[in-house]
């Protein structure tokens, strides 16, 4: 979503209050904090946007804290006029380097303060406190909430594989921005693409709902997959149930026919950097593979031996760049 003109004056001003707050005179500090305490109470926006900073500032020291720390140090030791000038670039600095160090990409600071997040090249495997247990591939983040009457985890990028816990008394769902899954007894995998939410059932079944006819229900069972938009749960399709459940113990990406536009979004969420690719060189190009997602550079240049017209350079070790000169452009 875009941010507003008005929302870049309110996170500026948090940003400067912030920074204020580290200057080496206590008077001035004394001083900048009163400023602070009243600034925010002008206005929830504006307290709310000093928390969110002052959160994800909190997440970057929780992992990394050099970076952000860095940053701030460097700006309160700078004279008034310098901090005011400097804030917002300091900041952003902190927030990038921690982002990156988290493979955590740069347009959704938000994610890093999900409940549960993995960085690229890390999976996490948890038990809810309904006993349900969780699994979150490389490069996903979550938010989990538990409820007397309901059990609800929020992909908010990535992919999970989901136990669920039987309890009948409080149904478990998993939401995107797409639509929502209630699990009946089961076992699945949920990824979220850059178009719409794949779910690939494991065990026992499911309901699904498109966010945007609620009203429609499709029940996928063991053995079957559907692709979900906003719109519509489209239609079912079968799986190798054994082969996904395979494919997450060794870590690995099996594609079938996929554009390979999706396999690199795939690839680049379990890149420590980022892969560019030129759309309308790739358009026609489909892929069907076993890629490591351990070792993304493995599995570039595996795609290599389907696809020799592709360009593979890597500009430093967090970008790579994809092409296909010779292709016809679309």
């Amino acid at each position: 979503m875009p941010v507003s003109p008005e929302q870049n004056r309110i996170s500026r001003q948090a940003a400067e209050w912030i920074v204020s707050l580290t200057v080496d005179d206590k008077a001035e500090r004394e001083q900048a904090r009163a400023g602070f305490e009243a600034w925010q109470q002008e206005d929830p926006r504006h307290a709310a946007a000093a928390l969110r900073m002052q959160a994800m500032l909190g997440q970057l020291d929780a992992h990394e804290g050099r970076p952000a720390r860095a940053a701030l140090t460097s700006a309160g030791r700078a004279s008034r006029k310098r901090v005011v000038a400097r804030t917002v670039t300091a900041l952003a600095v902190a927030i990038a380097a921690g982002a990156l160090s988290l493979g955590v990409p740069l347009t959704q600071p938000s994610l890093l303060l999900a409940d549960a997040r993995t960085g690229a090249g890390e999976w996490q495997t948890r038990i809810l406190a309904d006993g349900s247990q969780l699994t979150l591939s490389s490069g996903s983040a979550v938010n989990i909430h538990m409820s007397e009457g309901q059990r609800v985890v929020s992909l908010l990028q990535g992919e999970i594989m989901v136990d669920v816990a039987r309890d009948p008394s409080r149904p478990f769902f998993v939401q995107t921005e797409d639509g929502s899954i209630r699990a009946l007894g089961t076992r699945f995998t949920v990824e979220r693409g850059a178009h719409a939410t794949e779910l690939a059932m494991l065990e026992s079944k499911t309901e699904v709902r498109a966010a945007g006819r609620p009203a429609l229900a499709t029940v996928v069972a063991a053995g079957e997959k559907v692709r979900i938009t906003p719109d519509s749960v489209g239609p079912v399709a079968h799986v190798d149930a054994g082969s996904i459940a395979d494919a997450w113990r060794d870590h690995q990406l099996v594609v079938q026919n996929r554009p390979l536009a999706e396999v690199l979004d795939q690839l680049a969420r379990h890149h420590r950097g980022v892969i560019r690719y030129d759309a309308s060189q790739i358009a026609a190009m489909r892929v069907s593979a076993v890629l490591p997602l351990d070792d993304t550079d493995r599995a570039l240049h595996l795609l290599l031996n389907s696809f020799p017209v592709l360009r593979i350079r890597t500009i430093t070790p967090y970008v790579v760049l994809v092409d296909a000169p010779a292709a016809p452009s679309k």
